[in-house]
Formats: C-alpha cells, structure tokens, sequence
C-alpha cells in the first residue's frame, strides 16, 4: 500500500509554473513596458490542460486592462519557455489573471490607519 504523500501532484506543480515562470519574466520576456510585474498564484485543473496565472503589478505603466491583455498576448512565449522546464506531459494553456488581494489589503491597511488616527 503506497503511503499518502503529504501534498498534491496539483500543488508541486503549481509551485513550479510560478518559480519557472519568475525565472523566465527575469531572463527572456520584458515586461518592464508594463511595470514591475509579479506571479502571486497558479491553479492548475487536475488534467493539467489549464493553468490560471494570478500576477501582481507595482507602478503600472498602463491601464490595468491593457496590462491585462498586454499579458494574455505573451501567453504563447510563455508557454514556449514554460514547455523545457516543466516535465509534464502537457503543458497547460495560461491564462493571466490581475491578483486584487494586494491592492485589496492595502486598502485594508489605509483604513485601519485612518480609522486608527482618529482615536
């Protein structure tokens, strides 16, 4: 009887895709035309088919719907460097998706202090 492994196949990977994906934004695509972009999250479907990418930006350089689409554009360059890195059998399709939760709990913060302040 194999023994329960203490994480998913599903959370290695996901892991993976957003180490491999760092490496390649610092090395082979520039997004400095966009901003200071990071990868804060990866879900990945259980068949591997399909990979959500959820990034942060810091000091946009465009509006956010463009950084978005600007994004989505460089799936394919993407994938290409993704392909050699991640051993998979597919590779999954990326689709970029804007993580608010950064932007959300700095709000959170700004309000706590102004609420803080005030007392």
């Amino acid at each position: 009887m194999r023994a329960a492994k203490p994480y998913k196949r599903t959370d290695r990977i996901e892991h993976q895709i957003l180490e491999i994906l760092g490496e390649i934004a610092t090395k082979y695509i520039n997004l400095s035309h966009l901003g200071f972009v990071t990868f804060t999250n990866a879900q990945i479907t259980t068949d591997f088919k399909h990979a959500k990418i959820y990034f942060s930006i810091i000091k946009p350089r465009l509006e956010m719907e463009d950084i978005i689409t600007g994004m989505n554009k460089l799936r394919g360059p993407f994938r290409k460097y993704l392909a050699p890195e991640l051993h998979i059998k597919n590779i999954p399709e990326l689709q970029f998706i804007y993580d608010e939760s950064i932007e959300y709990s700095e709000n959170i913060e700004r309000l706590i202090s102004t609420i803080h302040n005030d007392n």
